[in-house]
């Protein structure tokens, strides 16, 4: 196993979301994806029950088909009145840089059935029911979080992208899910050019610490 010398504050800062960045020419090895998911199932779940299945998907007709509905869910999302270019159009600071995400989402909408591997964590689910759903996620997220972790450690690129879930069950069927398996996030993989990651600019702490309540 070979990692980058990244320090865990260097690591947690700098594992962004690659978009226009990713190579679509390289082939990743599975032993270092499976590597990831090997670190991935370190992270908590609720109750510890470890409901969770990864889909490693390689296949390049069906990483065209998920790719065909991902680009779908994308040119509909740029479309809306919510798109990532619109939410801060009364916000001059932010407002560009949002714009420039949405022209990354569009260009990975283009382009996610050429990403060399997709990842998608699922959870095990009797039902969603009505009830408040942060427990059940709360069960896959921190897992999909560290594989992209993981990744990042190893030179890898990762995307944490949620639009497929419009055709989940297109998906489910196309890979033969169990009607009890639920996705949580497709997360493409691939190697990335460049290596210029630095912290993103958030807003300051003091902004949104709330300390004894709010």
């Amino acid at each position: 196993m070979t990692t980058l010398d990244l320090t865990p504050d260097e690591l947690l800062t700098t594992t962004r979301t690659v978009r226009k960045r990713l190579d679509l020419e390289r082939p990743v090895p599975q032993e270092l994806i499976r590597e990831c998911i090997e670190i991935a199932l370190q992270a908590p779940s609720g109750s510890n029950r470890q409901t969770w299945h990864w889909l490693v998907i390689t296949d390049q007709e069906k990483r065209a088909a998920i790719g065909e509905y991902y680009g779908r869910s994308v040119a509909a999302y740029l479309k809306s009145s919510g798109a990532a270019g619109r939410l801060y159009a009364d916000d001059p600071e932010r407002a560009p840089v949002q714009q420039r995400v949405g022209t990354s989402v569009e260009y990975l909408g283009e382009r996610m059935r050429e990403v060399p591997v997709l990842v998608i964590p699922c959870l095990q689910v009797r039902s969603l029911g009505a009830v408040n759903q942060a427990g059940t996620w709360g069960s896959i997220l921190p897992s999909a979080w560290s594989y992209c972790l993981a990744a990042r450690a190893r030179g890898l690129g990762t995307a944490w992208t949620t639009l497929h879930l419009t055709y989940e069950q297109e998906i489910s069927e196309l890979l033969g899910l169990p009607e009890d398996i639920r996705q949580s996030v497709l997360i493409p993989t691939a190697y990335y050019t460049g290596d210029t990651f630095k912290p993103a600019a958030r807003q300051p702490v003091d902004e949104v610490l709330h300390l004894d309540g709010w």
